[in-house]
This record gives structure tokens, sequence and C-alpha cells, in this order.
């Protein structure tokens, strides 16, 4: 017999290494004498869309037209520390590391051209390199940010741990076979508040893309020992979701506006996956009354809770 249920589930996440730890971003923005302006920013894009957004903001803050600014962060060489693509921190951190540098280049060239003029064309540019360059005004603007967070004190649990917060719910619908054990899951629904989404391609995709790990880690992923010794060692015995394995995602966002993040952004890469697992759980009682505290939801185990119950 086939059973349908539905779960949900919710999360907060705070962004950012946390408890005070040292966050720190950097970035830097030039206006090259060949008419451009290249953005160096060491933000490590781990498939997250990182350069383009940091592309969007640099556009955004210098008021100019798109195809005249280069990101340029595979080089250590030509630019400074922005921390790891870790903890959902590029957008919100280097990201206004970003938008520091190239608000300072524009209140720069500003001394040249009126601060509404947009940036319309290399020879623009060129002109305007000449002319700071003959009145001895900067070309080149570093920016930085550090996230304002501090430790927990140990006597009253107070502080600020993190910041900001990036909130999330998700809804599973699933169909249980209490003959084979087996769990389809047929929708998942997310809706979640990052902010002001910058790039709402990339968003959905980071949607798209957590919520099929939170369902590879409730159903599927896991580790096998062997006096210690991990025997599953290989995507053979290791089994991840595929894209067949996908199910119906629909993402939303409330993009409440937060007013330390450039242009309203907050983070947006891990909290996605979170809530996915515990809301197939809760879809799995609601379909055959039966909590599972052990994961992945196996077909065996859900056979023989079933044979237990």
């Amino acid at each position: 017999m086939k059973k349908k249920g539905i779960g949900y589930a919710s999360t907060f996440y705070g962004t950012g290494y946390g408890n005070g730890f040292p966050d720190e971003s950097r970035a830097t923005a030039k206006i090259e004498n060949n008419g451009t302006i290249n953005i160096y920013v060491e933000v490590s894009d781990v498939g997250s869309g990182g350069k383009s957004v940091m592309w969007q903001i640099a556009t955004k803050t210098l008021n100019i037209d798109e195809k005249l600014v280069n990101v340029i962060n595979t080089n250590t060489n030509s630019m400074k520390d922005s921390g790891t693509a870790a903890a959902s921190r590029q957008t919100y951190n280097t990201g206004n590391a970003v938008l520091n540098a190239c608000a300072k280049l524009r209140d720069n060239i500003n001394n040249v051209i009126n601060k509404t003029e947009k940036l319309s064309s290399s020879d623009k540019i060129k002109k305007i390199f000449q002319h700071m360059k003959k009145n001895n005004i900067s070309t080149c603007e570093d920016g930085y940010f550090k996230a304002n967070t501090s430790k927990i004190h140990e006597k009253d649990g107070q502080g600020n741990p993190y910041w900001p917060y990036t909130f999330g719910a998700q809804r599973a619908t699933v169909i249980v076979d209490t003959e084979t054990g087996k769990i389809d899951i047929l929708e998942i629904v997310s809706v979640n508040d990052a902010g002001k989404i910058i790039n709402p391609t990339l968003a959905e995709g980071q949607v798209e893309g957590g919520c099929l790990m939170g369902v590879g880690y409730a159903l599927m992923e896991e580790v096998n020992l062997n006096k210690g010794k991990i025997k599953n060692t290989n995507f053979s015995n290791y089994i991840i979701p595929t894209s067949m394995d996908m199910p119906n995602i629909k993402s939303y966002f409330v993009e409440e506006n937060e007013s330390t993040g450039p242009f309203g952004a907050k983070g947006l890469g891990e909290p996605v996956m979170l809530p996915t697992a515990p809301a197939i759980l809760n879809a799995i009682y609601d379909a055959i009354g039966i909590r599972f505290y052990e994961l992945p939801v196996t077909c065996e185990r859900v056979l023989a809770a079933l044979k237990r119950k």
C-alpha cells in the first residue's frame, strides 16, 4: 500500500564564522589604462555563483556598463585575503568589501564627472583615468569589511555570536510504499529569507542543489565502517542522489532587506539544505505514523520499523 504524507520544518542560520572569530574580507577596485575597471577579489566560486554576484555588486555601485568590469579572482598574487567560501559568508562579507572598494573609487571618479553619470564606454573611462592621474586623484581603492560578532559570555550566555541570520521553511510531500519500504519524494516547497536576492537565477539553483543534498542526507547517504575503516569509499557503493532523484522543487524568497548587507543581501548557501531532511522525516511520520531517529531512512529500515509496529 502506498501512503502519502506531508511534513514541515523550519530553520535559522547565522552566516559567517561567528562567535567573535576574525571574519574579514578585502577587495580592490582599479581603473586600468585600457578603459576598463578590474575588481581584484579572492572570492572562491565553488558553484555558488560568487564571482557573478561580486560583478553585479561592482557594476551597480560604480554605475558602469557591465561589459567594462572584470572580476579577477584566481590569482592570489594579485589580491588580498577575502576568507573562505564557507559559512555562507561570501555574498554578505566579501560583497560588502567589493561594495566598499567600488563606492570609494566612484567617489574619486565623481571629482571628474557628474555623480549620476553612467560610465558607458571605454573611451570615457580612458579620459577619466587621464584626468584623475593629472590631478593626483587615486585610480585604485581598497575595500574592507569585518563581520560584527562577539563571543558568548560564559556567565550569562549573552553576546552576538552571529550576524546576520538567514531564515527558511520547507514542506515535503512523500509517498511511502509499505510493501517495499521505498520512499518517493513528490515535491519540496522551499521559502527563504536571505535578504535582497542579488541574482534570482543563482539563488534558485542554490535552493535546488541544497534540497537535493538534503534528500541524500535523509534517504541515501551512509558511511559504513568496519573496524574504523570506511567500507563504501566510492560512488558505486556510497549512494548520492542524481538528477533522477530530483523531486519537483518550488522556491520562494521573502526579500526582507538586511540593512548591513550589500544592497540588502544575506547568505543563502547552507541554510537551504538544513530543513529538508527534517521535513522529509515529518512527512514519513505523517504517512505511516513512525518516527525515525537514524539516517538515512532506507527501505530496509522502513520495513523493519513497520514490522515492529
